[in-house]
C-alpha cells in the first residue's frame, strides 16, 4: 500500500512541459525525467503493464512525487540533467562526469604563445579543440613545433631571456624572445598554424609555397630552404593521417554504442580540424538492458550540455535521432545545443563517404574497448568472489581504504579510497589534511603521530554516516574497511567505531617483513593475523587497493608539502603581502628565482623599495 494517492497527484499534474522526480520513503531519489507534457509523462509509469521489469521495481518503490514546471522541452532537458550530475538517481543512466577535456591555445600576445590547456576558455586568446586527452593535444602541439617553431615557454621565461634556450638550438622555436625572428614573420607562421589547425592544410601549403618561390627569385636561399623544411613537415604530417576530411565537415563528433553481457560502452570520437584527434570510451551505470536510443539520448544531454559541442554529431544507424527524447529529440536537443554553442548543431544518422569511415572506425573502438572492459571485470570478479569466501562474507561489495602520508610529521594528510561494484571509483575518494597543534588549537594532533591522524580522518568520515543512520537517509555504508597498519591503528578504529555507534567490519593489512609484497599479514579486530600466499587472488585485490589509498595519499602529501615549502619563505617575510609576493614570483619565475635573485635585481620588481629588497635577499639566505 503506498503513502500517498496516486490517483489525486496525477489529477493534478499539468499539460505543461517540466521535469518530475521519484523518491522513496527515505527520501532517496530513484528517477529524475523529463517531460513535453508532465501529467501523460508520469501517468504512464503507472498505467502500462508492458514496462521492463527494472521500471516495474523503481516504480513500486515510488514514495513521493516532485515535479517543476518550465517554459520549455528544451528547459526541462536542461534542468533533468543538472539533477542528474547533482543527484545521481539509482535508476536513471549515469555518465561519469570526468574531468574538463585539453584545449590548444594561442595567446593573444605580441608574440603568441602556443600551450595546453584545460578549463573555461578565455575570450582573449585562441582557443582549439576540445581534444579527446591530453596525449592527443600534445602530440599537435609538437606537431606545430616542428612545422611553425612557435614558443611555448611561459611569459616569466619569455620576457627575462638574453639568449636563446635548447628549442631554438633543435630547431622547435624562432627565438622571438631575443629577437632572431620579426614580428611580422612570427605572425605569419601563427597565420598558417591557426590555418592547419582548423584543417586546411591545401591553403597553408599553397601559403608556404608562393612564400619560398618570393624567397627563392629574390635569391633569399636561407629563408626558402625554411620555408621548403615546412613543406617538407607539411606533407610527413597528412601522410599520417588516418582518416582526413575531404568535405566541408571538419568538425564532427562521432558516438558509436556497444553492449556485451550486461555491460555498454559508448564510444566519443572526434574529428578537429578534418584530422581524426583521437576517442575516449565511457562506460555508463544503470544501462543495462536499454534501448540504444535511450543510452545514446542520456550522453548526449548529459556530455554536451555546459561544454563545446561541434557543428554535427554522427549516430550510429541504430540510434534513431528521430526516436529521441519522446519523437522529438533531433528539433529540442539539437535546438539547445545549438543556443548553448552559438552556432548550428546538426544530430545525423546518415552514413555515406567520409561518414561512414567514421562511424565503422568509432564502431570497432567500442567493441575493443567493451571486449577489454569484460575481461578486466571477469578478473575483478574472481578476485572480490575470493576474497568473500575467505572472510566468509558472501554479500561484500563495496571496501573503503585508510592510509596516513606524512613527512617526519609535515603536512600530515589521511586517504579515503573506495572499490565498489568490481573497480576503484575515484569520484569517491576522500583526502582529509590533517592540522598540528601549532596551527589548530584544541582541534590538531601531535605531529608524526599515526594513530591520532588516523582517529581524526576514521571520525571526519563515518560521523556522517552515523547521523545519516539516524535520520534514515541514504548513505553509502562500506561492506568492509581496511587500515593500513597494524594492531595500534586497527585499534584505533575501533574505537572510533564504538563511539560513533557504528558496526562495520574491520581488517587492518600490516606490511610483510621488509616490506615485500606479497608477505602482508592481515589484522582481525580479535588479535588474529592471518597471512594469504603471494598468489592468491584475493590478497592481489587487497595490495590493489591498499596500494591505491598510498597514491592518493602520498601525493595530496606531497602536494600540500610542496604549497607549504612554496609560500611560507615569502609570506613569513613582513611587508611583502599576497601582491609583493606574486609580482616577485611572477618576475622570477617561481621561489628558487627569487631567491638566486641580488638585491639590485629585487629592486627592479614593482613595489620592493632597496630596503625591502635587502630585507628579503637577508632573510631568505638565512633559511
Amino acid at each position: 500500500m503506498r503513502a500517498f494517492d496516486v490517483k489525486s497527484i496525477l489529477d493534478s499534474l499539468p499539460l505543461l512541459p517540466g521535469v518530475y522526480r521519484y523518491y522513496d520513503e527515505r527520501g532517496a531519489v530513484l528517477y529524475v525525467g523529463k517531460a513535453n507534457q508532465l501529467k501523460k509523462r508520469v501517468s504512464s509509469y503507472f498505467q502500462k503493464s508492458n514496462i521492463s521489469p527494472r521500471i516495474r521495481l523503481m516504480v513500486s518503490h515510488i514514495a513521493r512525487i516532485e515535479t517543476t514546471v518550465t517554459r520549455s522541452e528544451a528547459e526541462a532537458l536542461l534542468l533533468e540533467n543538472n539533477l542528474i550530475k547533482s543527484l545521481k538517481p539509482r535508476y536513471n543512466i549515469l555518465f561519469r562526469d570526468d574531468k574538463s577535456y585539453p584545449y590548444i591555445v594561442l595567446t593573444g600576445d605580441r608574440f603568441p604563445r602556443l600551450t595546453y590547456y584545460r578549463g573555461a576558455p578565455d575570450r582573449r586568446h585562441q582557443f582549439f579543440g576540445p581534444y579527446p586527452n591530453a596525449y592527443a593535444a600534445r602530440e599537435t602541439i609538437q606537431l606545430l613545433q616542428r612545422i611553425f617553431r612557435i614558443r611555448t615557454c611561459e611569459d616569466s621565461v619569455f620576457k627575462n631571456r638574453t639568449r636563446p634556450c635548447l628549442l631554438h638550438q633543435i630547431n622547435r622555436c624562432t627565438a622571438p624572445c631575443v629577437n632572431l625572428i620579426s614580428e611580422a614573420d612570427y605572425q605569419t607562421d601563427i597565420r598558417c598554424a591557426v590555418l592547419l589547425l582548423q584543417g586546411k592544410h591545401q591553403e597553408v601549403e599553397r601559403t608556404l609555397r608562393a612564400a619560398m618561390e618570393q624567397a627563392a627569385e629574390v635569391q633569399h636561399y636561407e629563408q626558402a630552404a625554411v620555408l621548403r623544411d615546412q613543406l617538407h613537415a607539411l606533407h610527413t604530417v597528412q601522410q599520417k593521417q588516418f582518416v582526413e576530411s575531404t568535405g566541408g565537415e571538419t568538425n564532427a563528433d562521432i558516438i558509436a554504442l556497444a553492449q556485451q553481457d550486461g555491460l555498454v560502452c559508448v564510444n566519443l570520437a572526434m574529428v578537429r580540424g578534418g584530422r581524426h584527434l583521437g576517442d575516449k570510451s565511457f562506460f555508463p551505470e544503470h544501462a543495462e538492458d536499454l534501448p540504444p536510443d535511450e543510452i545514446v539520448q542520456a550522453f548526449i544531454a548529459q556530455h554536451y550540455l555546459n561544454r563545446a559541442v561541434p557543428p554535427l554529431l554522427v549516430l550510429a544507424a541504430e540510434c534513431d535521432s528521430k526516436k529521441l527524447m519522446d519523437g522529438q529529440a533531433d528539433e529540442t536537443l539539437a535546438q539547445l545545443l545549438s543556443e548553448q554553442a552559438g552556432h548550428a548543431v546538426k544530430i545525423s544518422t546518415a552514413a555515406g563517404g567520409e561518414r561512414r569511415q567514421w562511424l565503422e572506425m568509432a564502431q570497432r573502438n567500442a567493441e575493443l574497448a567493451l571486449g577489454q572492459r569484460v575481461m578486466q571485470q571477469g578478473g575483478q570478479s574472481v578476485r572480490l568472489d575470493r576474497l568473500r569466501a575467505w572472510l566468509d562474507m558472501p554479500q561484500l561489495q563495496r571496501i573503503e581504504c585508510f592510509d596516513i602520508s606524512h613527512t617526519m610529521g609535515e603536512a600530515t594528510v589521511a586517504s579515503c579510497v573506495v572499490y565498489d561494484n568490481l573497480d576503484m571509483r575515484s569520484a569517491q575518494y576522500r583526502r582529509y589534511n590533517i592540522p598540528v597543534l601549532s596551527l589548530a588549537e584544541g582541534g590538531g594532533i601531535t605531529p608524526g603521530d599515526d594513530y591520532a591522524a588516523m582517529r581524526q580522518a576514521l571520525t571526519r568520515r563515518y560521523q556522517k554516516l552515523a547521523v545519516a543512520s539516524i535520520d534514515k537517509k541514504d548513505a553509502a555504508r562500506p561492506d568492509l574497511i581496511l587500515i593500513d597498519g597494524g594492531l595500534g591503528q586497527l585499534h584505533v578504529a575501533m574505537q572510533v567505531m564504538q563511539e560513533l555507534g557504528l558496526d562495520l567490519p574491520l581488517v587492518g593489512v600490516a606490511k610483510g617483513v621488509d616490506r615485500k609484497a606479497g608477505m602482508e599479514q592481515l589484522i582481525f579486530p580479535d588479535g588474529r593475523a592471518r597471512r594469504l600466499s603471494a598468489d592468491d587472488p584475493a590478497l592481489h585485490l587487497i595490495q590493489t587497493i591498499r596500494d591505491e589509498a598510498h597514491r592518493f595519499a602520498i601525493t595530496g602529501h606531497r602536494a600540500r608539502r610542496a604549497k607549504t615549502r612554496t609560500t611560507s619563505s615569502l609570506e613569513e617575510i613582513s611587508g611583502v603581502g599576497d601582491k609583493r609576493r606574486r609580482s616577485l614570483l611572477t618576475h622570477f619565475g617561481g621561489l628558487r628565482g627569487v631567491t638566486q635573485a641580488g638585491v639590485e635585481q629585487l629592486c627592479q620588481v614593482e613595489g620592493i623599495s632597496k630596503s625591502l629588497a635587502e630585507k628579503i635577499y637577508r632573510q631568505l639566505h638565512q633559511k
